[in-house]
């Protein structure tokens, strides 16, 4: 396969995300989540030796509404997956399918040394990668 054939994860990614602090309660995530209209909340780094987590709607409907918690109650720490598995924008999307696959993955961020600059999820890689080049 020629090279100008590869889609690669940089891409494909969106900037729908926002980024927020562990501390803040799940009910104030919500309010992110709406008035960003974002996909998916990261959690930003506390500091140079953390690492970031994510918060996804499905994360808040399984460990929260299921269980009858409070969202004014509960912290995004407690709720979030960290450590979040990031993706390098020069990645092939044929293999960022195979990583979401094994892990277990729906979204992730995108990482260039360190730092996020986007996101990309199933979406992304199968609506924007197969039908693209």
């Amino acid at each position: 396969m020629s090279d100008n054939k590869v889609v690669r994860v940089k891409d494909v990614m969106v900037q729908d995300f926002a980024m927020v602090d562990g501390l803040i309660t799940i009910k104030e995530a919500l309010e992110i989540y709406k008035q960003r209209k974002a996909a998916v909340l990261l959690i930003n780094k506390r500091n140079a030796d953390d690492e970031y987590g994510i918060l996804l709607l499905s994360d808040i409907a399984k460990k929260v509404l299921a269980k009858d918690r409070a969202p004014e109650r509960v912290n995004v720490y407690e709720v979030m997956t960290k450590p979040v598995i990031g993706v390098d924008p020069q990645m092939d999307v044929r293999y960022c399918a195979r990583l979401f696959d094994t892990f277990g993955l729906a979204m992730t961020p995108v990482l260039d040394n360190g730092a996020v600059i986007g996101v990309v999820g199933y979406n992304e890689i199968v609506l924007d990668g197969l039908l693209t080049g």
